[in-house]
């Protein structure tokens, strides 16, 4: 039987307060041009962090365009958005092979995709060839043109955005598509503090200097700390609960849920929450998981996993209301 063994967390804990401040940082470059949306720059960066794809969804003008593009600045990356129309094909996403006449064969020509961060405006724009053109880059990190296959180059990151109340000329994402996501974000409007700062602060065109901060390296760095985040063996076990209650709620002791839940999450949004509360510890400073952690980003994580059955639709109970009565009812360590 292998024995966990626990490392030095007030070391760990060290270590990692020195890399908040580099995130503090990155986070103030960002305010330089985003007001408000705590919610939404925090899980950029546990994504960043994590490396995970962020689905963000919100009405327009809540600045996730913005966002993503200021994210990118404090970088030294390449940072590449393509905008999602209907008649895009997937040769524009990931490239194509040329034929060479002086040399007599194919080359490949290298589409968008092959960037670190990749901005999908509007994913849901697209038809569906096109956006399981992003499976394998997504989920496999590499891309095949021909009979080639190429490596994306790490840190590789993929954050789409999505408008939820426009549904004209859009593809609804295939489940598979959704799964690859470790995260979907849903904005919500500024309050009214923030807007008027936003207001006093773009009502007149300036020009904001956004200094990048992080190259390649030290953002590999970053995530190798990341990953040595302390999960204790209880805290794992308090992420597997909740996943498994969405698959057999009745089995777990919930029979109320089980006829809200159709299907459950998949148990790559169990290894995604792991990640997730790792990367949500280090920008709250710590070198270890808390449950407050798990139950923050629960919601992030299994909303778009969870597939509600036809009686909770008709109640108007939402996958966000089902998570909610999960994160009530499973025991915390």
């Amino acid at each position: 039987m292998e024995v966990e063994t626990t490392p030095d967390i007030a070391s760990l804990t060290q270590e990692v307060e020195r890399e908040t401040l580099t995130l503090k940082r990155v986070e103030t470059e960002i305010r330089k041009v985003i007001v408000g949306q705590d919610y939404l720059v925090d899980r950029l960066l546990v994504g960043l962090l994590t490396r995970g794809h962020l689905l963000i969804e919100g009405v327009p003008g809540l600045a996730k365009t913005l966002a993503v593009k200021t994210l990118s600045r404090t970088l030294h990356i390449d940072f590449q958005r393509i905008q999602f129309t209907p008649d895009l094909l997937p040769a524009d996403l990931i490239g194509t092979l040329i034929y060479d006449q002086k040399k007599g064969e194919f080359q490949p020509r290298k589409g968008p995709i092959f960037n670190n961060i990749v901005l999908a405006d509007e994913i849901n724009r697209a038809p569906a060839k096109v956006q399981s053109a992003l499976l394998e880059a997504m989920e496999e990190r590499q891309v095949t043109l021909g009979d080639t296959t190429y490596e994306l180059q790490d840190p590789f990151m993929v954050l789409a955005t999505q408008n939820p109340i426009e549904q004209e000329g859009t593809y609804p994402l295939a489940e598979a598509q959704v799964d690859r996501f470790m995260m979907k974000l849903k904005l919500t409007y500024p309050s009214r503090s923030e807007e008027e700062e936003i207001l006093n602060r773009m009502l007149v065109e300036q020009h904001l200097d956004v200094h990048a901060l992080l190259d390649r390296q030290r953002l590999l760095e970053l995530r190798q700390v990341t990953d040595r985040v302390y999960l204790d063996a209880k805290m794992r076990r308090y992420i597997i609960d909740l996943v498994t209650a969405t698959r057999d709620p009745r089995a777990c002791g919930f029979p109320d849920l089980a006829d809200l839940i159709a299907f459950g999450a998949s148990p790559r949004a169990t290894l995604f929450l792991a990640r997730a509360v790792k990367g949500l510890a280090l920008v709250r400073g710590r070198g270890y998981v808390i449950p407050e952690d798990v139950k923050e980003v629960a919601p992030d994580v299994l909303r778009h996993r969870i597939v509600t059955t036809y009686e909770a639709e008709a109640e108007e109970i939402t996958t966000d209301a089902v998570v909610a009565r999960l994160l009530d009812r499973v025991e915390v360590p």
